[in-house]
């Protein structure tokens, strides 16, 4: 098998350079010798020097900005292994690690990688190529690391061992390294396909992105600004949470990428820059910034100076520095909220820090440096101090000889604790251990061949960590499900103090106070405004503006019968039900008014009185005909009978009335029309009889007579008539019956009103009772001459009529009016007709019952009877002889030669007309028109 020996170059800086890489040896920051060793992997500098010669040479630079924060997860790492060691955890088996600086540079990282891959125990500290790495022993069993997300996925690629994937097909567990990361949270580090040996102990920046866009949806913002870091991690950040403010409309106002090197000569340029558009863009006032911290360093020096004031929310990478939160002035940047990796137990590690000074500094460079800082930077003050420490190079605490005093500060240590990292650090060591302890129990893990480091992948990926009083373990990617701590930088006497506000669960997805006091700090950050427009309100609606941002738009109101109710609604809810309307600007719909012709409106009450009063005037005929039964008046109306069925029909009409008024119910709307045709048709059908007998009892014509005689057959008359109504009121009922209509055309109201079912029908019902009423008005216009005292037939005939006329503006008033007083325009035409034929058939009768009682007697009556019939009789027909046609005039002269009963001779009367003979003509005998009295009389 054909391998390739890597070798890791150490070029010397110079000879007289303690600090710079003389071997490999020098090239580990902190180690300690154990059974199995655990790599690690920290950015304790910020940044790489670069060589000023020309060409450039591939030699690994000193680095500068000392980390403190960095440095104490180091010892963090040591502490923790150092605990292990000396509890009973792994049974006599002893941990060692080696840590090496990767000063966030990716080169150095992939430096020490190489040094992490190089066989065990090899001299040369070489790494074999090979196709199978299934039995490969690697110096390093894990790696604790890196800080920086990019640094991390550059490493676990190499760590994996994918080296020329196209020429080498490896399986997915043809791993040699495993990484655990306390701090990397990039998303893509979740893909176990392409980093399948990555581990970390704090959750993914999906979570960290998600818990950021709840807490700006929740304090009403939807205009901010994002700034970055140009790296893997701020771009990934920097993805998802584009994504996320996306799916709940929040708008990204701008972007800002820094360069990820300070040494980069375009930095200052990308910070001022990003300093002039935070100043520029007035209405953004929330900055979501995904840097490192001598990033935000840099930035918040520049604010500072123009005096920039906002909401700052930082991600888990600086959300908890000490060294940003004491920067001078720092509070004139506004309010900072971070989220921060969940707190644990740390007070040992305190405890470790506190007899740090006791520890041997051989095998610690990182702890030699300190110690140096300190001689180089002991008369400053406090933050002095500690940028005089970040502002130190290697190469110049090579001119410290160390021989100056130093004075040891365990408060600065204490103070730039970040919990968060801490703790993670930890949890990640005692992760790894548990794994071994899994790995160790049937073997002799004395034996570094005892397993090898894709065995601890698979062990690791069941481990289940004690992490105080709960359980966590790593999820399918490689992710522990731990929460977040939302942290408010707060000026508490005087200064700026990182506290806790709040708890996000990332499995819940929301936010966990611990006591009112730190809600009313989460609740305060609503009143800082960071919006495009401002939020349209209840009654209106977003309307989107030539801005491609949807997060500015205009607020316009919801049209009649549409509302919004909520604040920034994209669109306007329509009142989805017909019994709703709503105004113009509207937040909420309201019930229609439901209109009918109630008891108490006045307009009912009026037409109630007059269906009263038309009821009262029923009776009080009925009354004055009872008892006048015997009268001729009476006698000659028909008959008790026959007024009491007009009456009755009458009462009917009026009665019909109430079912026009209040709620209409299926009951009412099939009575009311049903109960008006057939009682009008009852009516109208004796009225009919009654005017044939009139018209029958008074013709003198033969002819008519015959036709009045076969026509005139009352019972059957009536009950065909009125059968007809039934028929057609049955019909109706049962094929198109009346019911209940909702009228939806004024926009405010319902209107309760009888939908007739078929116009057509009830066309037809009021046609016939027409129809039945011209016949009647044709018969009683025939008998209008009757004697005066007893003229009926006019009276019908004006009673027909007033029926005509009334029925006649009905009809276009009808299909013209809406509302709810539709019905009382029927009730007024039902009135109107009902009173004209009650009035015209009753109230002369009663007239003459009452005021003219001399003319209501049998005498009376045969004496009015007699003279109308005398002079009927009296009129005959003569005919006339063809005049010469050259005379233009003529006069008839007719001589009454029978004035008086002695003027006529054995009955004769003579009869002359000029230029004919005498004509003799018949005359009745006296006794003969008495007779012919008596007949009419007896008739009517």
């Amino acid at each position: 098998m054909a391998f390739v020996i890597f070798l890791i170059p150490c070029f010397m800086v110079g000879s007289d350079v303690a600090l710079s890489c003389q071997n490999a040896d020098d090239f580990v920051g902190a180690s300690a010798p154990g059974d199995i060793v655990i790599g690690g992997l920290f950015s304790v500098h910020s940044e790489m020097l670069h060589p000023e010669e020309d060409p450039i040479k591939p030699v690994i630079q000193n680095c500068a900005g000392f980390e403190i924060q960095v440095f104490l997860q180091t010892l963090a790492m040591i502490h923790a292994i150092e605990t292990i060691n000396n509890s009973t955890l792994l049974s006599g088996v002893t941990l060692g690690y080696e840590i090496y600086d990767t000063c966030a540079e990716v080169t150095k990282a992939m430096a020490s990688a190489l040094r992490f891959l190089s066989k065990f125990n090899s001299s040369e500290d070489a790494v074999e190529f090979k196709c199978n790495y299934s039995d490969y022993i690697p110096r390093v069993k894990a790696v604790i690391g890196a800080s920086y997300s990019e640094v991390s996925m550059a490493v676990s690629r190499l760590l994996a061992l994918q080296l020329i994937p196209q020429e080498v097909i490896l399986t997915s567990n043809a791993t040699t390294g495993t990484v655990v990361s306390p701090a990397s949270s990039a998303e893509i580090l979740s893909d176990k396909i392409r980093f399948p040996s990555f581990f970390r102990t704090i959750p993914s920046d999906f979570h960290q992105t998600r818990a950021m866009t709840r807490l700006i949806c929740e304090s009403g913002w939807n205009w901010i600004g994002v700034i970055a870091t140009d790296d893997d991690n701020g771009r990934f950040a920097l993805e998802s949470f584009g994504v996320q403010a996306m799916a709940n409309n929040v708008c990204i106002a701008f972007k800002e990428m820094l360069p990820a090197y300070l040494s980069d000569s375009t930095f200052h340029t990308k910070v001022d820059q990003a300093i002039e558009n935070i100043v520029k863009e007035k209405r953004v006032n929330v900055i979501v910034v995904f840097m490192r911290q001598f990033h935000v360093l840099k930035l918040f020096k520049k604010a500072i100076e123009r005096n920039v004031n906002k909401i700052w929310i930082a991600s888990d990478n600086w959300s908890a520095a000490v060294k940003i939160s004491t920067m001078p002035n720092i509070r004139q940047l506004g309010t900072v909220v971070g989220f921060g990796f969940k707190n644990g137990d740390i007070s040992s590690f305190q405890e470790f820090l506190r007899n740090l000074h006791k520890k041997p500094t051989e095998n610690n460079k990182f702890l030699r440096e300190y110690i140096m800082l300190l001689s180089v930077c002991a008369h400053l003050e406090y933050h002095d101090f500690q940028r005089c420490i970040a502002n130190q190079s290697q190469d110049n605490l090579l001119e410290n000889d160390g021989s100056k005093p130093h004075i040891w500060r365990d408060d600065f240590l204490n103070v730039n604790v970040e919990p968060g990292f801490i703790h993670s650090t930890m949890l990640a060591v005692y992760a790894i251990a548990q794994a071994i302890k899994g790995l160790c129990k049937d073997r002799d893990c004395k034996d570094p061949s005892a397993f090898t480091p894709w065995e601890l992948l698979e062990e690791l990926k069941r481990v289940v960590v004690i992490d105080g009083d709960k359980e966590v373990k790593f999820d399918s990617h490689g992710d522990m499900s731990t929460s977040y701590d939302v942290l408010l930088w707060k000026e508490i006497d005087g200064h700026m103090e990182i506290t806790t506000m709040a708890e996000y669960d990332a499995e819940k997805g929301g936010f966990i106070f611990e006591d009112e006091e730190k809600k009313k700090d989460f609740l305060a950050l609503k009143k800082v405004q960071s919006t495009c427009s401002q939020p349209c309100s209840p009654g209106q609606v977003k309307k989107v503006t030539e801005s491609p941002h949807t997060c500015c738009y205009e607020c316009i109101y919801c049209p009649e019968n549409h509302y919004s109710n909520q604040t920034d609604m994209d669109y306007c809810y329509r009142c989805n039900n017909k019994t709703y309307w709503a105004p113009i600007n509207s937040s909420t719909c309201y019930r229609k008014t439901i209109y009918f012709l109630a008891w108490t409106d006045w307009f009912a009450i009026f037409l109630l009185l007059l269906s009263a009063f038309g009821v009262v005037l029923v009776l009080s005929i009925c009354v004055i005909f009872t008892k006048n039964l015997d009268t001729p008046v009476v006698k000659a109306s028909g008959g008790l009978t026959v007024c009491y069925i007009i009456l009755f029909s009458h009462f009917l009409i009026f009665l019909s009335t109430v079912f026009f008024i209040d709620i209409p119910t299926e009951f009412k709307c099939k009575t009311r029309q049903t109960l008006f045709g057939i009682s009008f048709t009852l009516c109208i059908s004796c009225i009919l009889i009654k005017s044939l007998k009139i018209l029958l009892a008074f013709s003198f014509d033969p002819k008519l007579q015959n036709f009045l005689k076969c026509m005139y057959k009352p019972i059957p008359t009536v009950v065909t008539c009125t059968g007809i109504q039934v028929i057609i009121c049955t019909f109706w009922l049962i094929f198109r019956t009346p019911f209940v209509n909702q009228n939806f055309s004024i926009p405010r109201a319902i209107i309760l009103e009888c939908n007739e079912g078929s116009i057509v029908a009830f066309g037809i019902m009021l046609g016939y009772i027409a129809a039945l009423a011209f016949i009647c008005f044709i018969f009683a216009f025939k008998g209008r001459k009757l004697p005066e005292n007893y003229n009926e037939a006019k009276f019908i005939t004006f009673g027909m009529l007033i029926y005509f006329i009334a029925w006649i503006v009905f009809i276009p008033v009808y299909a013209t009016t809406f509302g709810k007083y539709l019905p009382a325009v029927e009730i007024i035409v039902v009135l109107i007709s009902n009173y004209g034929i009650l009035c015209c058939t009753f109230l002369p009768k009663c007239y003459i019952i009452i005021y003219k009682q001399e003319t209501n007697t049998k005498s009376a009556f045969l004496k009015m009877v007699y003279t109308y019939s005398s002079k009927s009789a009296g009129s005959v027909a003569v005919s006339q002889a063809s005049l010469d046609s050259k005379s233009s005039s003529f006069r008839a002269i007719v001589t009454d030669s029978c004035k008086t009963e002695n003027d006529s001779v054995n009955g004769n009367c003579h009869f002359q007309v000029p230029g004919q003979s005498l004509i003799k003509g018949k005359v009745l005998p006296q006794n003969a028109a008495r007779t012919m009295v008596r007949k009419r009389v007896s008739s009517i």
